[in-house]
């Protein structure tokens, strides 16, 4: 009988897929038996968000290979378009789930929208150029929402812009109020909900990466100038990538958001965005499992090192730099080269060689 042989692709994705559902059936013992603390299982909910948003980045930087430095921005469209929708929905759908997957499904698509406006613009820009006008996204989007303000009575939403003009009907209420943020939200993430976001996010970046359209992504990548020769759409297919990671960072927003408290814009500012660039980094660029691992323990290691909260960005930045230099090592990258070769199983017809 013939063996089914799987490619070397194949088989790093269904090992992704295996040590997600590995770290979640573990995480949820532990937490069912009261192994994880009370500090520990507040964590979880975040932890899935900024895998996701490692994901959703390492899309753009790792497979297309273009810099973003305003993915906070996504994230911040996703977060408040969700958080608002579920408050709105909130009488309409009791069920937390259902609510939290149709707050997830707005997020995501108001963050794919802001993906195509910004995208449409900036996707003819390369290098340098398009990671300072995706900062100023960033910026611009914080600016905005600092001065948002919407409200909902019986009569619908209401919106206001600078200033709050609004004036609400009797049992009326303030959903989003400026630079105060969404206070009051009423939790509905959970780490299940969060789990089945990785695992569809997985799926949609696997799946496109391993499609045409991936192939096609990762020529230009490799070498523009030769795929147009050879008949690619650069703008095209630059804009599906970017709006796809997108609309990921828009629903990984929306899970952050509904699992916290209060949300302000100036959580999801520059440093947000350089923290998510960290988790690809340290991954590996174009390696989906590398920022996996890398989200979860950098997520993590802060709260496990309070002591060390002030240092954090410091020790991001060295980190970033001493990653840079070692892979643009011929010296060091050699040595990691044949470290790693003596462990690579030989292949038939190596002798041979």
């Amino acid at each position: 009988m013939k063996k089914l042989r799987l490619n070397k692709t194949s088989r790093t994705n269904f090992l992704t897929y295996g040590m997600v559902v590995v770290l979640f059936v573990v995480l949820q013992i532990m937490s069912g038996g009261g192994m994880l603390s009370s500090t520990m299982k507040g964590q979880l909910v975040p932890i899935c968000a900024y895998v996701v948003m490692a994901l959703s980045l390492n899309l753009t930087v790792g497979v297309l290979g273009e810099l973003s430095l305003g993915h906070a921005g996504f994230m911040s469209v996703g977060a408040f378009a969700g958080a608002v929708t579920a408050a709105a929905l909130q009488n309409a759908i009791p069920s937390g789930g259902l609510r939290l997957a149709v707050a997830m499904i707005i997020g995501a698509l108001f963050a794919a929208v802001a993906g195509v406006l910004i995208g449409i613009p900036v996707l003819r820009l390369r290098g340098d150029y398009l990671a300072i006008v995706t900062l100023a996204f960033g910026e611009i989007i914080k600016s905005i929402i600092n001065n948002l303000y919407i409200g909902m009575d019986a009569g619908g939403l209401h919106a206001s812009l600078i200033n709050n003009t609004i004036v609400l009907e009797e049992g009326g209420r303030m959903i989003l109020s400026g630079p105060m943020g969404i206070p009051g939200i009423t939790k509905i993430s959970t780490f299940t909900a969060g789990f089945i976001l990785i695992m569809l996010s997985l799926v949609i970046i696997f799946n496109l990466v391993n499609s045409r359209a991936g192939r096609a992504i990762m020529a230009l990548r490799d070498n523009r100038i030769a795929a147009e020769s050879v008949g690619i759409n650069v703008t095209q297919y630059k804009m599906m990538a970017f709006v796809t990671s997108a609309a990921l960072a828009g629903a990984a927003g929306t899970l952050f958001a509904m699992g916290q408290n209060t949300i302000i814009a100036s959580k999801f500012d520059f440093n947000q965005s350089i923290l998510i660039l960290v988790f690809v980094v340290l991954g590996g660029q174009g390696r989906m499992w590398g920022s996996i691992i890398a989200a979860a323990a950098l997520t993590i290691l802060p709260e496990l090192l309070r002591g060390f909260a002030d240092y954090r960005m410091l020790v991001y930045a060295i980190v970033l730099i001493l990653v840079m230099l070692a892979t643009n090592n011929p010296t060091l990258s050699g040595f990691f080269s044949r470290l790693f070769g003596r462990f690579r199983k030989p292949q038939k017809g190596d002798a041979a060689r």
